[in-house]
């Protein structure tokens, strides 16, 4: 394990810039995807594996980062990690055709995979056990705020600049991130551990079908594709082959698991895990669902989106604060647990909402329900990793990452789905009650072209119909993820809040 730092402000600053960079990379290029297409002569469909290539690549490689700080060391792997990321940034902004760009996102998905799971880990290792509450509101600023900021500043860099900006924001925090790292960050051991190259390849296979079936079973209307039943089949069988592997694997006989098995004997961490992918879900979901609701039901422009969901940032960030100077006073399970009710009211209250919400209404619900994630994310954090041994905290940082990436993924996939299917239901519905012989359509039918004796009136009206099964569909989309923050509540009373052991004052073993 390393040693307390000298320089331990200008480490955590070089540790956030890291974590902000890999994090903010998650959505920015979302909003720049119409304007890739063009340039890239990509379809619709075809423009989409720039996300893709990322998200898989990244979730692929995130779990191997403990072994490869054992081989390579800390300070080395998290140089390499810096300087690969931000090189392959570079190349993502000067791409000319689309098989370049999903190459080079495949790349900055490789060497950006390991940047958070390694942050979080120096800061628990950089920071004495009491104020692990701070560090980790640190860490949580950058991790949630990033996503949150994404849309709002990749807007911005696409309308004020261009496309291929998204990228190069990166080249400055990169150059900085790797020189403040170069200087302040302590290398650590490096072991030669053994490499189980069946699980890792099986856990691979498994974790890269997973997110292709998600990423792609929209696009392929799910099961109903050959693709994706060759994706969960894959999975499937290659999740079994590796917890095969993991829990029958023989240590005695000198073989080491891809993942050691002992990490899920400490409760916290394993409670933790749940904890993560429920947030994972809320954290992305949510935003997936109001950023086109703002768009597409409401008219605003994407600029104008991007700053009405920017508080929610705020709020998040208001929250860290609060909870970082609470966290060693109040019990870190009250804290998740008032993280949860809030966010569950917020969700509560979003479930009414209309196209003619007002803005300020559409702010403070942004800002409660950043708050409450904030409340959530870092009395999670804390306690999940507050009894696991120092010599698993690489690799429970790094699972800890893979969990609650693919809980963004699983909920993205699943609220996009119910939303489709939902709008076509009730669409159907509605339209069912559109006659000329309802009294209470005809009674809204003056001053408005709904008039069903002329084309335009038919297609104006359709055009309403939707517009309303939208607003329902998102009303259920928001309600399913109310159950889902409730539902995760009782998993706070299987927490045990960490008592030091003899020799922890300073930092965990």
């Amino acid at each position: 394990m390393q040693s307390k730092p000298k320089h331990l402000a200008l480490l955590t600053v070089c540790i956030m810039l890291a974590t902000i960079m890999q994090a903010l990379d998650t959505t920015i290029a979302n909003v720049a995807l119409p304007y890739m297409q063009g340039s890239l002569s990509a379809t619709a469909d075809q423009i989409n594996w720039v996300l893709t290539s990322y998200i898989v690549a990244a979730a692929i490689a995130t779990p191997v980062t403990g072994f490869l700080e054992a081989r390579l060391g800390r300070k080395r792997l998290f140089l390499i990690a810096v300087a690969g990321f931000t090189a392959a940034s570079v190349l993502c902004g000067i791409a000319v055709s689309l098989p370049e760009m999903v190459a080079f996102r495949l790349v900055q998905g490789l060497f950006g995979a390991s940047l958070v799971p390694l942050s979080q880990a120096v800061l628990l290792d950089s920071y004495p056990k009491e104020k692990h509450g701070s560090a980790m509101a640190m860490w949580g600023m950058g991790v949630m705020v990033g996503p949150i900021l994404g849309p709002t500043l990749g807007g911005w860099l696409t309308e004020a600049y261009n496309w291929r900006w998204v990228f190069y924001i990166n080249v400055p925090i990169g150059i900085v991130t790797f020189l403040g790292l170069s200087a302040y960050l302590s290398e650590t051991k490096t072991s030669r551990t053994g490499f189980d190259w069946f699980g890792f390849a099986m856990l691979s296979i498994a974790i890269g079908s997973l997110q292709m079936m998600l990423d792609r079973g929209e696009q392929l209307d799910w099961f109903s594709a050959t693709e994706i039943w060759i994706e969960a089949v894959l999975a499937a069988l290659a999740f079994y082959l590796f917890l095969v592997q993991t829990f029958t694997i023989k240590i005695a006989e000198g073989k080491q698991p891809f993942i050691d098995p002992s990490i899920f004997k400490d409760r916290n961490f394993t409670i933790g895990l749940c904890f993560i992918f429920v947030v994972g879900i809320i954290l992305l979901a949510s935003l997936a669902l109001i950023t086109p609701y703002l768009q597409n039901l409401m008219g605003y422009p994407v600029v104008t989106a991007g700053l009405v969901l920017a508080p929610r940032g705020m709020g998040t960030m208001v929250a860290m604060m609060i909870v970082g100077r609470l966290i060693n006073r109040v019990d870190p399970r009250i804290l998740l647990a008032s993280g949860l009710l809030m966010t569950a009211a917020v969700l509560w209250e979003m479930t009414g909402f209309t196209p003619d919400v007002s803005e300020w209404t559409l702010i403070r619900t942004g800002i409660l329900q950043g708050m409450g994630l904030g409340f959530m994310f870092v009395p999670l954090s804390t306690i999940t990793f507050a009894t696991l041994p120092g010599s698993l905290r690489t690799q429970g940082t790094a699972l800890y990452s893979l969990v609650r990436n693919l809980g963004s993924s699983i909920g993205i996939s699943l609220v996009i789905f119910l939303l489709t299917r939902n709008t076509q239901l009730v669409h159907a519905e509605l339209a069912g009650q559109v006659t000329p012989f309802n009294d209470a359509l005809a009674a809204l039918a003056p001053g408005r072209i709904w008039d069903m004796a002329t084309t335009l009136g038919k297609a104006a009206l359709n055009a309403e119909v939707t517009k309303q099964a939208a607003v329902v569909a998102y009303a259920n989309d928001f309600k399913l993820m109310m159950v889902v923050a409730l539902v995760a509540l009782p998993l706070i009373f299987l927490l045990k809040r960490a008592k030091a052991r003899p020799g922890e004052a300073a930092i965990l073993e």
